[in-house]
């Protein structure tokens, strides 16, 4: 039980650090300190709907179609190769900055909606929670659950410390390095977990 809480903890957050414009907009509110508990809690419960349903909606359905899993495993792995070298690719050329913008607050209905949209909206969602992590809780037949809660604590774990850190890290995420260093990390990160779905 506890190797699926872990393997579904590290997986989760691995997967949910990758930068994109979820995690861009949840930084900038908390850059700003708009809204904070509601687009955490928001980002964070619409996840955990999203990976409950991947792991025990897509685990049913590869135990009918066994098929299933080895496609989305390969498919996935091929995806996160790709996003690997996309997150190389911007390690190297330097692209990432992200400041407080000085601008009127937007209201928490605005805030919320926009939120929703970045969340529901984004494709890559559905493939880290319903594919690769419902692909991924297959390998725990008996502790699927175990693993679905290891999941959802890193989403929690991470939105959070993200809005409400956020304005500890606005010195250093000025500088576009520490993005180049942040991008390095994900590509490797992804590159291995990549591999561990294939082998």
């Amino acid at each position: 039980m506890f190797a699926a809480l872990t393997a579904g903890f590290f997986l989760g957050a691995s997967l949910i650090i990758a930068i994109g414009s979820q995690n861009a907009f949840v930084l900038r509110q908390g850059l700003r300190g708009e809204h904070v508990l509601l687009i955490c809690l928001t980002c964070a419960f619409s996840d955990a709907l999203l990976i409950t349903a991947g792991v025990f909606g897509f685990g049913e359905l590869v135990e009918h179609s066994p098929w299933i899993g080895p496609v989305a495993r390969y498919g996935g792995a091929a995806f996160l190769v790709g996003y690997a070298l996309m997150a190389f690719r911007s390690a190297w050329r330097g692209a990432g900055v992200l400041e407080a913008a000085d601008r009127a607050a937007p209201s928490w209905k605005v805030a919320l909606a926009t939120c929703l949209a970045l969340t529901w909206l984004n494709p890559h969602v559905y493939l880290d929670t319903l594919v690769l992590l419902g692909a991924a809780s297959t390998k725990f037949e008996e502790f699927r659950t175990a693993f679905a809660v290891g999941a959802v604590c890193a989403s929690f774990l991470f939105f959070f410390s993200l809005g409400y850190g956020a304005r500890l890290l606005q010195p250093l995420f000025a500088r576009p390095a520490a993005w180049r260093v942040l991008d390095a990390i994900i590509g490797l990160v992804m590159l291995l977990i990549a591999a561990s779905l294939v082998l």
